[in-house]
């Protein structure tokens, strides 16, 4: 939800600081609003070694880092190869992503770019919500429905 109210303050600043012609913004300058609030980078490409505090020691040259993480596997624990990094501010990280994509670290080529949000889940592989089909079986038990 914060995020959400995030856009819509980004938004209504960016409606009321350009100018509209004939009721309609621009799509750049939308596109700005949403750069304009990106602190959260994606890093890709880590190597497994590579931890919280390695990642955050890495990128903290930069400005102030507020959260530093490698994702891992639920199961093993393993690094997931990704992690990302939060900034206080967005300067720093355009500053980050310019300097470390592409860069070596812990003898990996790293991928840096912004964080994007992640699209809803909506269950299942088919796209289904899963769960109990109390139809299922019924056709052979004589009982089909209609």
């Amino acid at each position: 939800m914060a995020f959400y109210n995030k856009v819509g303050s980004l938004m209504r600043q960016t409606i009321s600081q350009t100018t509209i012609s004939s009721g309609n913004v621009t799509g750049s300058s939308m596109f700005n609003a949403f750069r304009a609030m990106s602190t959260k980078l994606f890093i890709g490409g880590l190597s497994y070694q590579t931890d919280d505090h390695s990642l955050k020691e890495a990128f903290s040259g930069f400005g102030e880092v507020v959260e530093a993480r490698v994702i891992t596997d639920r199961e093993s624990g393993r690094s997931r190869g990704f992690g990302f990094v939060n900034y206080t501010s967005d300067d720093c990280a355009k500053e980050a992503m310019a300097a470390m994509d592409g860069q070596e670290l812990n003898g990996r080529s790293i991928r840096v770019s912004f964080a994007t949000e992640r699209a809803p889940r909506t269950g299942g592989f088919s796209g289904g919500g899963g769960g109990y089909n109390r139809n299922y079986g019924d056709a052979e038990a004589g009982n089909e429905r209609f």
